[in-house]
């Protein structure tokens, strides 16, 4: 399960949790700015009863390119047509890969990711179809898959709204109070509420008709 101490994969995980998976959480450290999303990801792994939470060092920050990774770029705080700055190249195809080699030394067939096509920012690696192939890939490329054991790419959010997620969330008892959705929180943790992000996540729980626990400056 790939948790980034976010809205989405919290809930993923609590969706992994309900469909009777023992849960091994991963999470990313790639030089993102919003490091604190680190330790938001540390405790949705805890709170959520992932059997064990691991952080790997993966330094395709150091790349640049990205409003996430490379602090000469601005985080938008507006709308933006195609594609944002804050896409991180090839992102997603490397996290998948990882836990796709450390699913399969555990013996597990099931990998989750909370990537969402709806409401979301125009990522090319959250739309259905890369998922669809990145499952491909793995069961073509892996021992267990060849073996009789295929992998299977979870993305139970990728067809919903902001809204309906946090619904979801909410009805499997995720407190989203100790999420971080921020690209730029203050050193207190506390969101800018005018990033692409922040701007989903508020729209969201207006859109549900739940009050928003998040702190912002």
């Amino acid at each position: 399960m790939l948790v980034s101490g976010g809205l989405d994969s919290a809930t993923v995980l609590a969706i992994a949790r309900e469909c009777g998976h023992t849960c091994h959480a991963l999470t990313f450290d790639y030089g993102q700015r919003h490091r604190i999303e680190l330790e938001a990801a540390r405790r949705v792994a805890k709170a959520l009863g992932a059997v064990e939470h691991r952080v790997l060092a993966m330094p395709i920050g150091e790349w640049g390119h990205s409003a996430l990774t490379d602090p000469a770029i601005a985080v938008p705080e507006e709308p933006t047509p195609g594609i944002p700055v804050t896409y991180v190249p090839a992102r997603n195809t490397v996290f998948l890969a990882c836990a796709l080699g450390l699913a399969e030394v555990l013996g597990a067939e099931d990998i989750y990711i909370g990537v969402n096509s709806v409401d979301y920012s125009g990522y090319p690696d959250c739309r259905p179809e890369f998922i669809r192939a990145f499952e491909q890939v793995a069961n073509l490329a892996t021992k267990s898959a060849i073996e009789g054991r295929p992998m299977r790419i979870h993305a139970p959010l990728a067809e919903l709204s902001k809204a309906e997620i946090i619904r979801k969330g909410i009805a499997l008892g995720v407190d989203y109070a100790i999420t971080v959705s921020c690209y730029q929180p203050d050193p207190a943790g506390r969101a800018c509420g005018r990033c692409d992000s922040c701007r989903l996540r508020r729209a969201g729980f207006n859109a549900a008709g739940i009050p928003d626990p998040t702190h912002y400056q």
